[in-house]
């Protein structure tokens, strides 16, 4: 159906796609994988449209293809859903589904009623509850993203490409999107499916193609390959454990929360993380994980209960008394909470620490961009310089750099918010290595993760909530995806 021949793109010096080419055909579903910075953001965005290739052709349907721009991509029936939601937070949820299509009435004004009806229906297809009316702003990452998915299959796609959706999603979130996305596979639309997560690669896929630097590697059919295949390609060398835990010595209490609540987000949470500790809060999306740790971190207030570090009682929504007392939050939204966008890569990396690298209050290029250099290089953050805008880098390594800017802080207490979400699987061991590491070395690490793996993996506890309430504290020798998914679903309590 469709097919990319030579495709090239450059960014200046940088060339982000050389002569690659890809086949997508009718009712299969296509997998692109590769390492951050391989080139797949921009391949999709050449296809949506968002960028004109340098060099190469497009062709649908065996006709020549010429996309100036996103609207061109929609006519030819190319409907994208992108890693990072890009929504008007000031509008309702039905208005950012329809926004430049709305339906209309006599006179030519906004038909209100039937684009909630429209929306509703929507939602209702991809078995989820969801108001229309509702603003998007405050909505959770995985909330936007069902948004991004519901405005993209109301074009009635011939061609899908999904870039890394199901990030954010809980696991039967997951199941509803690739419900979805088999029912227009079936009805004969191509499917062309980014992650990082090989199972579902390999759950929903027919064809694996992977690009390595901007480079074609390969297209196989999934049935040819196994996960140690795709990774070999990806690259292009042998990836160690992807789970390096190491054992450490559990020390002291270092972070104790007791009693936590706050209306309508969570209700007496308690737990202690002792140093040389990992201990990961799990549950589904929407039970109040992300919540408790912003309330922790003093990001968001709470209504009663009390946080104490080193046992000393933290004042409540402050994030500088917190960043005093040695914790540091790695948040799940890195575009809206962990960066800022316009900055530099180094002027990001470094911003908790700028008294600290500053001479008489005067913060000097040469020692910020020293100081964001180490990190930069020990993540491997792929950036032509580190003077560029954070945003022009890809999702994956923007994520490195709030690792780095807070793992440089050299922190007492590590939270850390879905912290390998959208990065690839060698850096994922990187970062699981680090967090060893920094275990190892006293730090009390507090992970919330929504991919089970990772959580058995790496935690030495594991807290699992279940609609706001702690529901179970499970040790490492006891946990198992049953016994956190009972506990998580509200089918048991490991207490």
């Amino acid at each position: 159906m469709l097919v990319l021949e030579g495709v090239s793109k450059s960014f200046g010096a940088v060339a982000a796609l050389r002569d690659v080419r890809l086949e997508l055909r009718a009712g299969e579903a296509h997998a692109l994988v590769g390492e951050n910075g391989a080139g797949k953001s921009t391949l999709v965005k050449v296809l949506a449209g968002a960028h004109a290739p340098d060099a190469g052709t497009l062709s649908i349907d065996g006709r020549p293809l010429v996309l100036n721009n996103p609207a061109d991509a929609r006519a030819a029936g190319i409907a994208v859903i992108y890693q990072e939601p890009t929504l008007f937070p000031d509008l309702s949820v039905a208005e950012n589904i329809f926004m430049g299509r709305q339906p209309l009435k006599s006179g030519r004004r906004i038909d209100a009623a039937e684009m909630r009806r429209l929306a509703a229906e929507l939602f209702t297809r991809l078995g989820v509850q969801l108001d229309p009316d509702r603003p998007a702003r405050g909505l959770s990452i995985a909330d936007q993203q069902l948004v991004e998915i519901a405005k993209a299959i109301s074009f009635d796609a011939r061609v899908l490409i999904m870039d890394e959706p199901t990030a954010a999603l809980s696991g039967v979130e997951v199941e509803r999107l690739f419900s979805v996305a088999r029912s227009l596979r079936d009805a004969g639309a191509a499917v062309l499916f980014i992650s990082h997560r090989f199972d579902e690669v390999f759950a929903l896929c027919e064809r694996i193609t992977v690009m390595r630097d901007g480079q074609w590697v390969s297209t196989d059919p999934a049935a040819d390959l196994t996960v140690a295949d795709v990774v070999r390609r990806m690259v292009g060398r042998e990836v160690g454990e992807l789970f390096p835990k190491v054992p450490a010595t559990v020390g002291e209490a270092r972070l104790e929360v007791r009693g936590l609540s706050r209306q309508g987000a969570f209700h007496d949470v308690s737990f202690t993380v002792h140093s040389g500790e990992i201990v990961a809060l799990a549950g589904l999306v929407g039970a109040g994980r992300s919540e408790v740790i912003r309330a922790v971190f003093g990001v968001d207030r709470y209504d009663s209960g009390e946080v104490l570090v080193d046992g000393r009682p933290l004042r409540r929504g402050s994030a500088g008394a917190a960043i005093g007392a040695g914790l540091a939050l790695v948040p799940e939204d890195r575009r809206q909470q962990g960066l800022v966008m316009e900055l530099s890569v180094e002027r990001n990396a470094t911003l908790p620490r700028r008294w600290a690298l500053s001479t008489l209050g005067l913060l000097f290029g040469g020692s910020e961009r020293r100081a964001a250099q180490d990190w930069s290089q020990r993540l491997q953050v792929k950036a032509g310089r580190l003077n560029n805008a954070v945003g022009t880098l890809s999702g994956g390594n923007q994520q490195k750099v709030v690792l780095a800017k807070w793992l440089a802080t050299a922190p007492r207490v590590l939270i850390v918010d879905e912290p390998t979400r959208g990065i690839d699987v060698g850096t994922k061991a990187e970062v699981h290595r680090l967090l060893s590491r920094l275990a190892g070395e006293g730090v009390a690490v507090l992970m919330v993760s929504s991919e089970l793996p990772e959580v058995l993996g790496m935690a030495d506890r594991v807290l699992v909530m279940h609609e706001g309430r702690l529901a179970a504290d499970i040790p490492r020798t006891r946990a198992d995806e049953e016994s956190v998914m009972l506990a998580a679903t509200g089918q048991g309590d490991s207490r």
